[in-house]
C-alpha cells in the first residue's frame, strides 16, 4: 500500500469510528435501536446492527453514489451501506453489471463483496422513521459527508440517487444552480466534477416500474463516460 492509500485508509478507520459512536439525534437513535431490538420477525435470530452507518467502497474510487438513509431492517440491520434489502440487491446488482462489483449480490458486511472505482454513502447515517430525517439531523450528518468526501479526493462523478441525495450532493458540491431533479439530469460543479441524478432504488420505484435495471445500468455506463 503507497503512503496515499494508507493515509486515506488511516482516516477512512477513524471516520468511520466516529460515525458509529455519534448520538447527536435523540430520535433516530431511539428509532435505530427499537428497530435493532423488536426486530423483523423474519429476522428474529439475527443480531441487528443498531447503530450508525459508514460509507462503503473503493477509497480511490472517482465514482460516488449518494443515497438518502440506512433502511431499517437492511443497513441498520447488516452494518454495511445498501446491504441486506431489496433496495440493495437492485443497485449492487447493477454496479456488478456494469463493472463496478465483484458480485451481483449483498446480504452481509462480511459477504466478500468488493467495489471497484466505486464508493456508496448517505447523508444521513442512521435509519429514520418513515424514511424521512427532518433537517436537523440531516445538518447534524452533514460535516460527516464533507469529511468523507475530503478522503475521496479522486472523485469525477458523483451519482445521486434521489432528490434528497441529489439536493445534498449538489450542496457538497457546490452545485449553486442546478437542474431540477429528474432521472438522467446532469450537472457540474465549479472544479469540473459531474453530477448525475437517478431515481431512488427504493422499491416503491423498481416494483412499479418507475426505475427499471436498464435505466440504471444506464445511469453507470454515461458515469464512466464522464469519467473517461
Amino acid at each position: 500500500m503507497n503512503p496515499r492509500d494508507e493515509d486515506a485508509a488511516a482516516k477512512k478507520q477513524d471516520l468511520d469510528a466516529r460515525i458509529i459512536a455519534c448520538r447527536r439525534c435523540p430520535r433516530l437513535v431511539e428509532w435505530r435501536e427499537r428497530v435493532a431490538r423488536e426486530k423483523r420477525a423474519a429476522f428474529a435470530d439475527q443480531e441487528y446492527w443498531g447503530k450508525p452507518v459508514p460509507g462503503f467502497g473503493d477509497l480511490g474510487a472517482r465514482l460516488l453514489i449518494v443515497g438518502l438513509a440506512p433502511a431499517a431492517h437492511g443497513a441498520n440491520r447488516t452494518g454495511r451501506i445498501f446491504t441486506g434489502d431489496r433496495s440493495g440487491d437492485f443497485l449492487f446488482s447493477s454496479l456488478w453489471r456494469t463493472g463496478y462489483a465483484n458480485q451481483p449480490t449483498a446480504t452481509w458486511r462480511d459477504d466478500g463483496l468488493e467495489l471497484t472505482d466505486a464508493y456508496v454513502t448517505s447523508p444521513v447515517r442512521c435509519a429514520p422513521p418513515q424514511n424521512k430525517p427532518t433537517t436537523t439531523e440531516r445538518d447534524n450528518c452533514r460535516p460527516f459527508l464533507e469529511e468523507e468526501m475530503s478522503i475521496l479526493d479522486q472523485v469525477r462523478v458523483v451519482v445521486a440517487l434521489g432528490g434528497f441525495g441529489y439536493a445534498e450532493a449538489a450542496r457538497f458540491m457546490g452545485i449553486s444552480r442546478r437542474p431540477k431533479f429528474t432521472h438522467g439530469v446532469e450537472a457540474r460543479s465549479p472544479d469540473g466534477r459531474f453530477l448525475l441524478g437517478s431515481y431512488h432504488v427504493s422499491q416503491q420505484n423498481t416494483f412499479t416500474g418507475r426505475l427499471t435495471d436498464d435505466m440504471l445500468d444506464a445511469i453507470f455506463v454515461r458515469a464512466r463516460e464522464l469519467i473517461a
